[in-house]
């Protein structure tokens, strides 16, 4: 996975092993970020790896 790759929403959810809706929670929440170019949203590659990353560091608290 290179860190300038962008996903789509399909890519991201599979990526995740998550649905739609959460995925756009977490989007919409920005808890995971993204930008629109033109009417599609795209999530960096390197926005999912610090979100786990997050989480990870999360539980081991």
């Amino acid at each position: 996975m290179r860190d300038d790759e962008l996903l789509t929403v399909p890519e991201a959810m599979a990526r995740l092993k998550i649905g739609r809706s959460a995925l756009y929670d977490l989007l919409r929440t920005r808890r995971l970020a993204s930008l629109t170019i033109g009417r599609a949203r795209r999530i960096p590659a390197h926005a999912l790896a610090d979100y786990v990353q997050h989480h990870l560091e999360e539980a081991a608290r």
